[in-house]
């Protein structure tokens, strides 16, 4: 038997489709991008999908705030195969969304305080751009993991389905009773 390398475990995003900062304009552009095979393998891995079928997103740049931030608009759209949390069965599921998100240079962003008070209403503070680029295809993915169902369930399957009933009042079954661990410890202490 040969030992076959390993491959390295790769390094960046699964699906990267980066932008330069410097040429986004105050005309707004917009770009199509679509995860290929591999791409869809390795965000499934990511998200812990059983199948990423598809991602496809239309993002959409402009330069806003007297040209210092630059705003960007998406909407994504996914063939993917989850895990029934009920029955653990495969369930397939078209995910679509939209996103913005602001990005601005490290300098213009407010820092944040150690203590911060919870405001639903507040604007959340742009992104920082990391060196000059900003990632719409990194982007595109954590906006897919935010619109995933949390807890998929094929149609028609509902928890009360699977739980194991409970003996009727006045029933024929006693309960088992559960052993006490503490019980077990006290018994341990005692000198023999």
């Amino acid at each position: 038997m040969t030992d076959q390398p390993t491959a390295a475990p790769s390094i960046g995003p699964e699906f990267s489709r980066t932008v330069l900062a410097d040429k986004v304009s105050g005309d707004e552009t917009t770009q199509s991008i679509k995860a290929n095979p591999q791409e869809c393998r390795r965000l499934a891995a990511r998200l812990d999908l059983r199948d990423l079928k598809s991602l496809t997103a239309t993002v959409r740049l402009k330069r806003v705030g007297g040209g210092q931030m630059i705003r960007v608009r998406g909407t994504l759209e996914a063939d993917v195969v989850q895990t029934c949390v009920v029955t653990l069965e495969p369930v397939e599921n078209h995910v679509a969304d939209e996103f913005e998100t602001m990005f601005a240079p490290r300098h213009l962003i407010p820092e944040i305080p150690m203590e911060v008070e919870i405001d639903p209403d507040a604007e959340e503070p742009p992104e920082p751009l990391v060196g000059n680029r900003i990632d719409i295809g990194e982007l595109t993915a954590q906006h897919l993991s935010l619109a995933l169902d949390p807890y998929p369930r094929r149609p028609g399957i509902a928890f009360e389905d699977h739980i194991e009933d409970a003996p009727a009042e006045g029933g024929d079954e006693v309960p088992a009773e559960r052993p006490n661990p503490f019980l077990t410890l006290a018994k341990l202490k005692r000198p023999h």
